[in-house]
């Protein structure tokens, strides 16, 4: 067949893939199915009709008026579905011929290897979703496949059916955060997918040996019912290490809801004991290894009630999966009893009507640490209001923030809910997050009347110096938050504002809707200030423990900025002092990978590294990084360099020293370290304006594409000061 001359119009001739094949299963369903990458995509019958109607050749985008009279959609919509489709090969540009080449050109790159097993690499590497005995998949229309989403985020699944039946359920959990998640899934015998498939991270299910967890008397484990379920830990995560830097998550185990014993099964050995040992264990094995995470599945599944969502007191004591399995198991498996069976509504009951509210569950909480682990849309500074919120009515009614005496009450009545609010907000301090306020009130009298008398808890209490900023007056609170963030040199979308007063949360939700705006319920506040997977990290440092210090001290230079007669005397009053290294190993890798997520505007391609990765590279003399302090104090770590084959792959420095000249002293050290040519480059982004003459302003020209820097003995002795 010749191929199709293409469009006059510039456009392309689309059909549906010769390897394609859409199948209608009833109910308002279809699977569309690739018989060479073995992708499956259950579609409802607009969707089907959609890839139906692309059975003839048709001129795209000449005849796109034709498909939107036979299905009458949004355009935008329409193109987004058609886009996907394309992406998954279920449509195609290519005439049959052509489609037939390329497949045997990805085989062809497998040459050597027998054409059977070449085939099955390659629907590894394509496929999506979980494997076909497990797969539990939403029917998918127009608008789910061609929704625009703000992120694409590959990730690897290795476990047995509890976390394959997730895959699906995951998927759905990331498109509630605006995060396309493509999922592949293998088994933990069989990682070769971790070396074959592109992936942002990797999760792990419960493992094989927790059966072995629960047999055997004491001496059968020498003692130690864990061993055997971390050695296995242990040898599927550093089989996956040999493949793989990206950030690996491994669930714990959840705790039986029932026991063979009842009550006497009790002590070190008893049958729940085990699994608690085993979750020990497996937070001290993961501590061992650079961004290895275990995720709290046990927590999860009891906040959710574990009786109702695990199996172990329906079908055996290690299965851990569903209860709700039982509700969807094929009617062919009924001939096991005879197809005698009971009456399934007190099961059906007892789930709350879904079978698969387990694997809702599970998926929130990968989520969660997925979200933690990739630093989606962190948060860096909470703002509150006062009245009403951090304490009851209004402080120049009342006098004092609490009228509490130990004779009133105890600590955890009603005070405690305000007390409880404070606590959780001094602990943000300790990751990190920084507080400011915005209050409607009059500033003398606040800080006059904001004190607690010497029986109060103080170390859970919170006082104006916990605070970077507060803006206490009478000004609307949309402009006091917009001055806070151009104080601190934030984007908008990077703060959380907490207000007790419905329509003052409502003003700045329409002025400010980057802000994300709380304190309709006063009493889930606490929890979702403690649990937002946003207002978390990976691993604690040192540096975000002080970091209401460091931001103080740079408002006190930033003041001291605005009052110097010009910008070299407020320089050379600093009496600012840079130290550059080349760390190896060590945890001031784990702050350098912080400062490359945490760091949008001073970053010149935006990239950031897993910290697998960034030990590698440092243990290859790749990684550079910079401190720097002054007369206000320590600045800590505040720029950081990744350079691979003698080019600058990443740059981010922390927009506390803007201004200060560090990044051309830090480039100066790298340089020399470098000792010969060296290229850079920038990848412009809506944030990283601050860094687009880095490398002008700091003597490389720009050729080819890079930004070249050549030796001054080379480049003619010119480089910028």
């Amino acid at each position: 067949m010749p191929p199709e001359p293409s469009p006059p119009d510039g456009g392309a001739v689309i059909r549906r893939s010769a390897y394609v094949h859409v199948v209608r299963l009833g109910e308002g369903r279809a699977l569309a199915v690739h018989a060479v990458t073995q992708l499956r995509l259950a579609i409802d019958l607009e969707v089907a009709g959609i890839i139906d109607w692309f059975a003839a050749p048709r001129r795209m985008p000449a005849e796109i008026g034709a498909l939107l009279a036979l299905h009458p959609i949004d355009p935008g919509v329409l193109a987004g579905c058609l886009a996907t489709l394309m992406e998954h090969g279920v449509l195609t540009d290519k005439d049959p011929a052509a489609e037939e080449a390329a497949v045997a050109a990805r085989l062809g790159e497998l040459h050597g290897r027998d054409p059977g097993e070449a085939l099955d690499q390659l629907r590894r590497t394509s496929g999506q979703g979980a494997d076909a005995h497990w797969a539990v998949t939403q029917t998918l229309g127009a608008e789910e496949i061609g929704r625009a989403f703000k992120q694409r985020w590959d990730v690897l699944l290795f476990g047995d059916c509890e976390l394959q039946m997730e895959a699906d359920f995951l998927r759905r959990a990331a498109a509630e955060r605006d995060v396309d998640l493509r999922v592949g899934t293998g088994f933990p015998d069989d990682l070769r997918l971790a070396g074959e498939k592109p992936h942002r991270a990797i999760l792990i299910g419960a493992l094989r040996s927790r059966r072995m967890v629960a047999q055997g008397s004491p001496e059968d484990h020498g003692g130690d019912p864990a061993a055997i379920y971390i050695a296995e830990a242990r040898q599927v995560i550093e089989g996956l290490r040999r493949h793989s830097d990206a950030p690996i998550l491994i669930d714990n185990l959840p705790e039986p809801t029932v026991q063979p014993l009842g009550f006497a099964d009790r002590g070190l050995h008893g049958h729940r004991n085990r699994f608690r040992r085993v979750n020990l264990a497996l937070e001290t094995l993961a501590e061992t290894y650079a961004d290895v995470h275990v995720v709290d599945i046990a927590a999860a599944l009891n906040a959710e009630g574990s009786g109702r969502l695990l199996d172990d007191g329906l079908v055996g004591f290690t299965h851990f999966g569903s209860s709700g399995w039982m509700l969807q198991r094929p009617r062919s498996e009924l001939a096991a009893v005879h197809g005698l069976f009971p009456d399934p509504a007190p099961l059906e009951a007892s789930v709350g009507g879904s079978p698969y509210r387990r694997e809702v569950a599970a998926a929130r909480a990968h989520m969660d640490a997925l979200n933690v682990v990739l630093g989606l849309d962190r948060k860096k500074c909470v703002i509150l209001d006062l009245d009403g919120t951090l304490w009851p009515g209004v402080l120049a009614e009342t006098g004092a923030p609490f009228a509490w005496t130990p004779e009133t009450s105890g600590l955890y009545s009603y005070v405690g809910l305000y007390f409880g609010l404070h606590e959780a907000l001094k602990a943000l301090k300790r990751r990190g997050i920084v507080l400011a306020c915005v209050s409607k009130n009059d500033e003398v009298l606040v800080r006059q009347l904001w004190r607690y008398p010497d029986h109060y808890p103080h170390d859970r209490l919170l006082t104006p110096d916990d605070f970077v900023t507060l803006r206490i007056n009478w000004d609307d609170k949309p402009s006091n938050i917009r001055s806070i963030a151009d104080e601190l040199g934030f984007a908008l979308n990077s703060f959380i504002f907490v207000d007790d007063h419905p329509v003052e949360r409502e003003r700045v939700r329409q002025a400010l809707p980057e802000v994300e705006v709380w304190g309709d319920d006063p009493f889930a506040l606490r929890r979702m200030l403690l649990t937002d997977p946003r207002l978390q990290t990976a691993t604690l440092t040192a540096e975000a423990a002080g970091r209401t210090e460091l931001v103080k001290s740079q408002l006190d230079r930033d003041r001291q900025r605005s009052t110097a007669a010009d910008d070299g005397d407020f320089l050379g009053s600093l009496g600012l002092e840079c130290r550059f290294e080349e760390p190896r190993a060590g945890e001031v890798l784990g702050r350098v990978v912080e400062l490359f997520q945490r760091t949008t505007q001073c970053n010149t391609t935006g990239r950031t590294f897993s910290a697998g990765e960034l030990a590698r590279r440092a243990e290859a003399g790749e990684v550079f990084i910079a401190h720097a302090k002054d007369r206000f104090g320590d600045y800590g770590l505040v720029a950081a360099a990744v350079v691979s084959d003698r080019e600058i792959i990443a740059f981010a420095m922390s927009c506390r020293v803007i201004g200060l000249k560090v990044e051309a002293r830090f480039l100066e050290h790298l340089l020399a370290s470098l000792d010969g040519e060296a290229t850079a480059r920038i990848n412009p982004t809506d944030r990283n304006g601050p860094v687009r003459h880095l490398y002008a302003e700091n003597g490389f020209r720009f050729e080819d594409g890079l930004w070249r820097w050549n030796p001054p003995a080379e480049n003619g002795g010119a480089r910028a000061a």
